[in-house]
């Protein structure tokens, strides 16, 4: 899809260092594509919500962070 955009060339030069992009192109398709990956995970983490309440705690989280076998430095 094409379209024209008026983007502030500072805004530009940022997302082109961050992103890695070589172009404007790929670096705004690449902030649009995040944009979207984030309000997906946003809204599944909504409709999670409670929904497994004892999925993990948080002792088990560092349990697990702590592990060789969840591949921890050693």
């Amino acid at each position: 899809m094409k379209t024209t955009i008026d983007i502030p060339e500072l805004a530009m030069e940022e997302a082109m260092k961050f992103t890695g992009a070589k172009t404007k192109r790929e670096a705004v398709v690449g902030a649009v594509e995040d944009f979207n990956r984030r309000h997906r995970l946003a809204a599944l983490a909504k409709r999670l919500h409670g929904s497994m309440p004892n999925f993990m705690t948080q002792a088990d989280l560092k349990i697990m962070r702590q592990s060789r076998k969840w591949g921890a430095a050693k």
